[in-house]
This record gives structure tokens, sequence and C-alpha cells, in this order.
């Protein structure tokens, strides 16, 4: 028997323990992680979603007590701070969620061992489908930012926990620290010339790079490890965010995909809805939304804020173009070439700002205009 073989008869093994056992199952599409979707009809009414991580198919994910050369040996997941799809991160983000009347998924049965769990259905409105068939963008960003708002209020918890049938558990929510900001940014150097054809960065580049960028990744770790930290979802924009108009106040916003929030700077789950590399964002709403951010943040520096914000963003798209690079010239999925270059202009956008002109100047040297496509 196959391993795809194998899988199916545990799918529907815990299909059947949990109840479900006579749905109709429907493929979803998927996304860039190993996890896979399915939307499961009810025979008496009613959908549930089938999520299926296998833990096999990622690397381990870090713990609060692992060391950085533990990370290093253990991989990207652990380096980068990422949940390695584990069904547990989602189900204990959700709770955490969920308890502050915010729309996450009901976690319904969970199967950890195996990373199988059915979780509530909140439909198909993504933000971005609902924008692209003509409803006005400004309120659904208005609400997201509220969101946020509201997410950054209080302090963060170390665990995060949630109920099931066997009891429940934990996940804790890990700083974005200086290593998890280092991997993700320098993995650029090794990805972009491998996908845009370019010889390696000599050493001195490479050297420089990592100094250039010491500063803005000292104020995303500061953040993370000090009461500037706030709950982090990580992939927050539009492709992420249902609307549910049937609901009330900030629960109209679904949430999706947040199984790898950590806790971070304030600023990057902004810069991800606002500077979201998978769609364009009017520049005249991108800073009425900023705008609308900062005013109901009266405790924050707001030119403080701003600086930080450009400076993540910039990192943000580096670290989002070795993403994509390797998506293509790695996994071989062409389809993330369309998303290159409006990363490239968020890119060009953010090193444009004050304090970042030795990091617009290393990429005029390094990479060619004809590279950044």
């Amino acid at each position: 028997m196959g391993g795809l073989d194998e899988r199916e008869e545990l799918r529907r093994a815990f299909l059947t323990s949990a109840g479900y056992g006579a749905a109709v199952r429907t493929r979803m599409s998927g996304d860039a992680s190993t996890r896979s979707y399915e939307r499961l009809a009810l025979p008496g009414g009613g959908t549930r979603i089938l999520m299926d991580a296998p833990p096999a198919a990622e690397s381990e994910p870090a713990g609060p007590d692992t060391s950085e050369d533990q990370r290093r040996a253990m991989g990207y997941n652990a380096l980068a701070r990422l949940a390695a799809g584990r069904v547990d991160a989602f189900a204990a983000a959700a709770a955490f969620l969920r308890d502050r009347g915010l729309s996450a998924p009901q976690v319904e049965a969970l199967d950890v061992p195996r990373g199988f769990a059915v979780i509530e259905d909140l439909g198909d409105d993504l933000f971005a489908a609902k924008i692209a068939d003509g409803e006005p963008a400004l309120p659904l960003y208005a609400d997201a930012v509220d969101v946020l708002v509201r997410l950054q209020s209080e302090p963060p918890p170390v665990w995060l926990t949630y109920e099931s049938a066997d009891g429940g558990g934990r996940w804790p929510l890990l700083p974005y620290d200086d290593l998890a900001l280092q991997t993700g940014c320098n993995l650029f150097l090794e990805w972009w010339p491998k996908y845009a054809g370019l010889p390696a960065f000599p050493a001195a580049a490479a050297a420089e790079w990592t100094t250039l960028w010491a500063p803005i990744r000292a104020l995303g770790h500061q953040a993370a490890m000090g009461p500037e930290g706030v709950f982090t979802h990580r992939d927050y924009h539009a492709e992420n965010l249902l609307w549910l108009p049937q609901r009330r106040g900030l629960a109209r916003v679904g949430l999706l995909d947040f199984q790898d929030a950590v806790k971070a700077h304030p600023a990057w789950d902004l810069l991800h809805l606002l500077q979201d590399a998978r769609r364009d964002v009017a520049p005249d709403l991108a800073a009425a939304m900023l705008e609308r951010y900062l005013d109901q943040r009266p405790d924050l520096d707001r030119d403080g804020f701003r600086r930080a914000y450009h400076g993540l963003a910039a990192l943000n798209a580096a670290r989002i173009l070795f993403i994509f690079a390797r998506q293509v010239a790695g996994f071989g999925k062409p389809r993330y070439r369309d998303f290159i270059p409006r990363t490239w202009a968020a890119l060009a956008f953010n090193l444009a700002q004050p304090g970042l002109e030795d990091l617009q100047a290393w990429f005029a040297r390094h990479v060619p205009a004809e590279a950044r496509r």
C-alpha cells in the first residue's frame, strides 16, 4: 500500500471516529504549505472543513526552551518559529481568538498525532474575492485594522490553550526573535540567484547585507522579547480574512491560517495587510488605514512606529521574495511568479523611506533591474 493510500485510510478512520464518516468530501484549493483541505457536506445539512496536516511532511517546530544552536540543527521551521503545520497550534490560536469575541473557526474534532482536524466552515467570502466582485474595499480593511487594534489591546500570553475531547492542550506563543527574522531575510541571498540566474552574492556583499539589516531586526527582536510585543497572526492579508456580514461588530471578520502565530512587533500584521504580496492595495487606502491604526493607538510614538513599519516591511518583502523564488525554482510552482513584481514594488517603496538609503544602495549594486522580476 502506497503512502497516499495509507494517508487516505487514516483520513477515513478519523472522520468515522469523529462522526463525519458519512460526509460527502470535496477537495479544496491549497496554498504554499503542506496542509490540504476538504469541505465536508453533512447528510443532515451544513458543512465542515477537514484539515489534513501530515506531521511527517514538516521539520520539527521549536519549543520555548529550544536553544539557537538546537534550532539551527532542527531546520527551517525551528529557525523561523513556524508551527510546522501542527493542528494543535491551530486549535490553540483559534481558542485564543474566539475567547476574544473574534471569528476563528471552532475546532470540532482533533487528532494531534496524525495531524487531522474538523473545523467550522466559515464560507468562501474572502476579502480578496469580495473586493474583486465589487465590494468596497475601505469598510473591509477598516474592520480588519480594528481587529488588529483589539488583538493588541492586551499583553499576549506565553501559552495558548485549547480544550478537546482528549482533554485539550497548549501551544507556546514564541517571540519572533532575531534569529527568526534573520532566517527569513538571509534566505533571499541563497534563493534569489537561483531564481534569477545570477551568480552567488560575494561574501563581502553577504556580510554587508547582514550588517545593514541588523538595526531593523533589532526593532523586531526588542518588541518580541519585551512589553511592546503583541499577539501576531503572522499571515494577515485579504486571502486569509473572510467577510461574515451576518455577525456583529469585529466578529464580521473571519480569521484563517493563524497557526504560525507569534509574539512580535505590532507593525507586523499591519504591514502584511496593507502591503499584500498577492493583491494590489491602493496607496491612498493603505495610507488611510495606517492612520486609522495610529489614531487608535495613542500610546505609540507615531514617527517611531512609521520607521519600524517601513523597515520591517522592507525586511518582509525580502523574506517573501525568497519564499516565492523557492516556490518557483525549488518546488516548480510557476504561478508564484505573478506575485514577484508586486513584492519588488513594495520593497522599493519601503527602501525609499528615510533611513533606508544604504539598503536601497545595496540592491542597486547587487540586484540589477532586469533581475527583479
